[in-house]
């Protein structure tokens, strides 16, 4: 039996991990040393630790669908001969993959997930500054520019997500259980001065999925319904007294909806149906093999230019639908593994939510809150075509589902 790791490994790596998701999100190519750092520390891990190998060994649905979409967008790349850097966003898989090992180790929890919480508090400080030092209508963070708004804001949800489930844990200490609610509240205050709907809107379900989980493991029902009714008239009290933007742009959906028209496209709603409309014929003119990965923008300035789609949409790259961007760059295929992209973690994580062990069971919950994130805000916006939201994703479910293999291996369920 190999000795565990030493003290000082496990820092490293506990450290390293915690400062992930302030990685992702800036755009400092320094950040590239931790990520080779943690890809080094989790390939030799991969090697000469037999237990680890067992956490994949466990958790192989997950990195199975995640391979099984590398593998699709390679053969996407190939059949439609894209330029090389088609790959570039695909390619983070196989970094990922590794990576995940270092979350099978012996680590300092409680330092990661401080490392998370401080971050949350840094972006959503940023998202402060933004809105009230630089006057910027739609703060969108650190990486990205003023047109990332939305998915900064699912980004930061997340976030603040991850630091409710570790205030809630009842492991946490009191001092930790105040630095994540701080963190949860500027964060989710934060994520309102973006006004991005749908990330907002994605949050509620979530949340309450994870109020009442909490209110059902631990049996807190009193304290569960205290915390929602805080958190729900916070929400409110800021959007409708400090930020009636918010409010304005909920009431615009309806009339978007009911205006769009092939001859009325202007605005954010009208926009989002008609690059909809477009996606969906590209789909139904390529069913099987789609247009090709990232094509979007090409095929809609060529609608554009013979009068087949508006104008105003020929700006865009993306379809705002990663369901429907799926359709259009794969057909039917590229849809199913995207699926399978979010359904296959989706199941091994639910089937854990319950587990005798804490630990397994609060991670179980982490990757079902992030991967419902992802799936609700992909109806209406692309969520995996940045490296910051891709990276996110596949370093959190990756992570986790290794994480929980190992464990799941030490504690066998009852």
């Amino acid at each position: 039996m190999r000795a565990q790791p030493v003290s000082w490994q496990v820092w490293v790596a506990s450290l390293l991990l915690a400062i992930m998701p302030l990685c992702f999100a800036v755009s400092s190519r320094l950040k590239a040393m931790p990520m080779a750092a943690l890809f080094v520390i989790g390939m030799l891990a991969l090697i000469t630790r037999a237990e680890i190998r067992l956490g994949y060994r466990l958790a192989w649905p997950v990195a199975a669908a995640c391979l099984l979409r590398l593998l699709y967008d390679i053969g996407n790349f190939l059949g439609h001969r894209l330029d090389w850097s088609t790959l570039d966003l695909p390619a983070q898989t196989a970094l990922f993959l590794v990576i995940a090992a270092a979350f099978a180790m012996p680590l300092k929890q409680r330092v990661i997930a401080i490392g998370f919480s401080l971050t949350t508090i840094l972006l959503g400080a940023a998202s402060l500054f933004q809105r009230y030092g630089q006057a910027v209508d739609r703060p969108y963070g650190l990486n990205g520019g003023d047109w990332a708004s939305v998915e900064y804001a699912m980004y930061l949800l997340i976030l603040v997500l991850l630091s409710i489930l570790q205030a809630l844990r009842p492991n946490t200490t009191r001092s930790d259980r105040w630095l994540h609610i701080v963190a949860a509240a500027i964060g989710l205050y934060g994520a309102v001065l973006t006004q991005s709907r749908g990330p907002l809107l994605a949050f509620a379900p979530i949340y309450l999925g994870l109020m009442l989980w909490y209110a059902v493991r631990y049996q807190r029902w009193s304290r569960m319904l205290m915390l929602f009714a805080v958190t729900v008239a916070g929400m409110l009290a800021v959007t409708a007294t400090l930020h009636r933007e918010m409010v304005h742009r909920l009431a615009a959906v309806s009339t978007e909806i009911a205006t769009y028209s092939p001859d009325d496209t202007s605005g954010a709603v009208r926009e989002r149906l008609e690059m909809w409309h477009t996606a969906w014929q590209a789909f139904l003119e390529h069913p099987l093999a789609g247009i090709g990965l990232d094509q979007f923008g090409v095929y809609v300035r060529a609608q554009a230019a013979i009068g087949n789609a508006s104008p105003t949409i020929a700006k865009y790259v993306h379809p705002h639908s990663e369901y429907l961007e799926s359709l259009a760059a794969g057909g039917l295929p590229a849809l199913l593994v995207l699926l399978l992209f979010l359904g296959v973690p989706l199941g091994f994580f639910a089937r854990h939510l319950n587990h005798a062990q804490e630990p397994i069971a609060a991670a179980a919950a982490a990757g079902l809150m992030v991967i419902g994130m992802y799936g609700l805000c992909a109806f209406s916006d692309n969520v995996f075509y940045r490296a910051m939201p891709q990276s996110l994703y596949l370093f959190l479910v990756l992570g986790l589902a290794v994480g929980i293999g190992r464990q799941l291996h030490d504690a066998p369920s009852r």
